[in-house]
């Protein structure tokens, strides 16, 4: 498909739209079109894709870092994080204790 077939859509519904996908999904979908690639992109994607404490998380974290977009934002976060004096580990993930995973 010719990329200028994507141009009729308005680059803020594009984004819109992959806000509703997965992180995964996002990134592929940048190989579409350079108007996808720009949506997929932007703060809008990536808002929807952090935990909605990241404001909470970021202000705790020991070792303060500069992101310039939520997309970069994101990928540190997919990182875990020492928190609250170093006292606490924020990860993104849930951590199992116990025998067997």
């Amino acid at each position: 498909m010719d990329d200028d077939q994507f141009k009729i859509l308005p680059e803020g519904c594009v984004s819109t739209i992959l806000s509703f996908t997965s992180p995964q999904d996002a990134c592929k979908s940048s190989l579409v079109s350079t108007i996808f690639q720009s949506a997929a992109d932007s703060d809008i994607v990536w808002e929807r894709f952090l935990p909605t404490d990241y404001q909470d998380i970021v202000s705790k974290s020991n070792f303060p870092f500069k992101f310039s977009s939520k997309k970069e934002l994101f990928l540190h976060l997919c990182n875990s994080l020492l928190i609250d004096g170093g006292r606490k580990v924020w990860t993104p993930y849930p951590i199992k204790f116990g025998r067997g995973i």
